[in-house]
């Protein structure tokens, strides 16, 4: 398994981006990464994912607004998000792991809020 630290979270207005990254206690070249959210009373959900190649994936929700992508030499993995809706309020969560929805390792959580 492998440790992973979000950060990057917070309040920001309706409309507005924030970017979050999420840092691997190791090597990341191998492996798949993936960002989840949890809204209140709700289930936790995929965002978005990207493959050891770089292949990428999204929810129909976040499309065309939010961007994954990795920096292996870094061992970081980012959500870049911008036209944030009042929806997009959540604790989102990294992944990590072989598979293609990567769910074998997971970060904490960071809170982001948006205001409408």
């Amino acid at each position: 398994q492998v440790q992973l630290v979000e950060s990057g979270g917070g309040l920001v207005q309706a409309g507005g981006s924030l970017r979050l990254s999420c840092a691997a206690s190791r090597s990341i070249s191998s492996i798949n990464l993936g960002w989840y959210r949890q809204a209140p009373g709700k289930q936790r959900e995929l965002v978005a994912t990207i493959t050891n190649i770089g292949s990428t994936n999204y929810a129909d929700s976040v499309k065309g607004r939010f961007t994954i992508s990795r920096d292996n030499a870094k061992n970081t993995v980012y959500l870049q998000m911008n036209s944030l809706k009042f929806e997009d309020t959540a604790v989102y969560y990294c992944a990590a792991g072989p598979e293609y929805y990567p769910r074998s390792s997971w970060g904490q959580g960071t809170q982001v809020t948006v205001s409408s």
